[in-house]
C-alpha cells in the first residue's frame, strides 16, 4: 500500500464533503482523509498504486492548491509476518 500526504487549501468540512468522493471514486484508492486542524491542511490518500499528480489535478480542476509532502510504501500484513 502506498500512503501520500499532500499539502492542501482546503480549509472546511463542507469542502471535504464534495471532494471525498471523488477522491475515493478513483479505483486505486482505497481510503483518503483530510486533516484540517494541521497548518498545512493536510490530505492523506492510501492507494494501491496512485500517482500523486492524479490527486493534485483532481483538486486543482476544483479550484484547490495541492502538492505532494511526502510519499511512502506501507508493506502489507503479510510480508510483515514474513519478516
Amino acid at each position: 500500500m502506498h500512503i501520500i500526504i499532500f499539502k492542501t487549501s482546503v480549509i472546511t468540512q463542507g469542502q471535504v464533503a464534495r471532494l471525498q468522493p471523488l477522491i475515493t471514486s478513483l479505483p486505486v484508492v482505497s481510503q483518503c482523509n483530510f486533516d484540517l486542524e494541521d497548518c498545512d491542511n493536510i490530505l492523506r490518500v492510501v492507494s494501491t498504486d496512485l500517482q500523486p499528480q492524479l490527486v493534485c489535478g483532481l483538486l486543482q480542476t476544483e479550484g484547490f492548491s495541492c502538492e505532494t509532502m511526502e510519499s511512502f510504501v506501507v508493506p502489507s500484513f503479510e510480508a510483515l509476518l514474513k519478516s
